[in-house]
């Protein structure tokens, strides 16, 4: 098993709740990247014969023995995410799209689980204007807002965005969330905020309307005990009031801990650790009141118009 040790990402729409979960004490605490890995940027492990060095440099040895020998680097993302204020006005591409736009092999899907939901009860999600042209013309008259659509989200709820979908996180949401591991973000709109430097936040208005589908809209579903969410690319499966944990799968799984206690391989992990647990490997030493595991989906073979 790999304990990963989390990290903090201050952002402009984050806020102080995250600052519960770790050491370090912020008031613009956005994501708590329990798993990331990019070039030059990802978690440190904390334990076994890699302790102290980075995932992103020991992913290569042993991406193969668990499927994952197409990835560059370990191909999803998990976090604590914090709105403090909405989140850009976005939309990821499709694989297909990825491939054209950026010649990325592809696009982007991403879930989240409510462990707060937004201050209205609204997520930002869906386009209110459901054909593409009449979308061009609020994006002509800079009229954004009037594009947007919503749906109504409650603790508990899990909602998917599918590659697409124009959305945001909504302003007082607290989220477990589950992506994969790409940066394809077009933001359509940013409510004209700036940074301390009075600088506004870079746009990608024509790429975010190409990949947009304005008919897409997510729909709320919710964990059955014992059972996976099944995505395109990844499953995701909720636990709750635990004291150990096996994986008896064939797959490698993240176990991300958000409420409770645990010890693994000798370290008392925090509340928003994932651990990467190889198959057969077990955590035997917990008081966890809710937890997730998440796994890739291997061998899979998408559809072009996805």
């Amino acid at each position: 098993m790999l304990v990963l040790k989390p990290m903090i990402h201050d952002t402009i729409w984050g806020g102080p709740r995250l600052s519960r979960f770790t050491e370090a004490k912020g008031d613009s605490v956005g994501h708590l990247y329990s798993a990331f890995c990019r070039e030059g940027i990802s978690n440190e492990i904390l334990n076994g014969e890699y302790k102290d060095r980075l995932l992103n440099e020991v992913f290569p040895l042993w991406k193969k023995d668990v499927g994952m020998e197409e990835y560059e680097y370990f191909p999803l993302t998990l976090s604590l995410t914090e709105a403090d204020q909405n989140l850009s006005i976005q939309v990821h591409p499709s694989d297909k799209v990825a491939r054209e736009i950026e010649h990325r092999g592809r696009g982007k899907r991403e879930s989240w689980y409510f462990l707060e939901a937004p201050e209205d009860g609204l997520l930002i999600n869906g386009c209110a204007v459901k054909d593409k042209d009449e979308v061009r013309k609020l994006l002509d008259q800079e009229r954004y807002r009037d594009i947007l659509d919503a749906i109504h989200v409650e603790v508990g709820d899990y909602v998917f965005v599918e590659p697409g979908t124009l959305h945001a996180i909504s302003a007082g949401s607290l989220v477990y969330e589950i992506e994969e591991g790409s940066d394809s973000t077009y933001r359509f709109y940013d409510f004209d905020r700036t940074d301390a430097n009075g600088n506004k936040r870079e746009l990608h208005v024509e790429m975010a309307y190409l990949t947009l589908d304005p008919k897409k809209q997510s729909v709320v579903k919710h964990y059955e005990k014992g059972k996976e969410i099944v995505e395109a690319t990844y499953a995701t499966e909720k636990l709750d009031n635990i004291t150990s944990y096996r994986n008896d799968s064939d797959d490698l799984k993240c176990f991300t801990l958000v409420y409770g206690t645990a010890t693994c391989d000798g370290i008392r992990i925090g509340q928003g650790t994932t651990v990467l647990l190889f198959p057969g490997e077990e955590i035997d030493d917990m008081d966890v009141r809710l937890a997730f595991t998440a796994r890739l989906r291997r061998d899979i073979d998408l559809p072009d118009t996805d």
